[in-house]
C-alpha cells in the first residue's frame, strides 16, 4: 500500500465514522431543537444531510486541485 493510498483510506475513514455519528445522532438533535422551533429543526436536518455531501464535495475540489499542480 503506497503512503498516498494509506492517506486516502484513514481520510475515507474518519469522514465515515464522523458521518455515522452526526447520522445516529441526528434524530435526537432535530428533535431537540425542534423542541423550541420546529422550523429550525427542519433547518438543522437539512443542513447536516448537506453537510454529509459537502465533505466529500470539498475533498474532490482539493484531489482535483492537487493533481492539477
Amino acid at each position: 500500500m503506497s503512503p498516498e493510498s494509506r492517506s486516502q483510506a484513514i481520510a475515507a475513514a474518519i469522514i465515515l465514522l464522523g458521518a455515522g455519528l452526526v447520522l445516529y445522532f441526528m434524530p435526537t438533535i432535530v428533535l431537540w431543537i425542534g423542541n423550541f422551533s420546529p422550523t429550525l429543526g427542519i433547518l438543522v436536518g437539512i443542513c447536516l444531510i448537506m453537510a454529509f455531501f459537502a465533505v466529500f464535495w470539498l475533498r474532490a475540489r482539493y484531489q482535483r486541485r492537487r493533481d492539477r499542480q
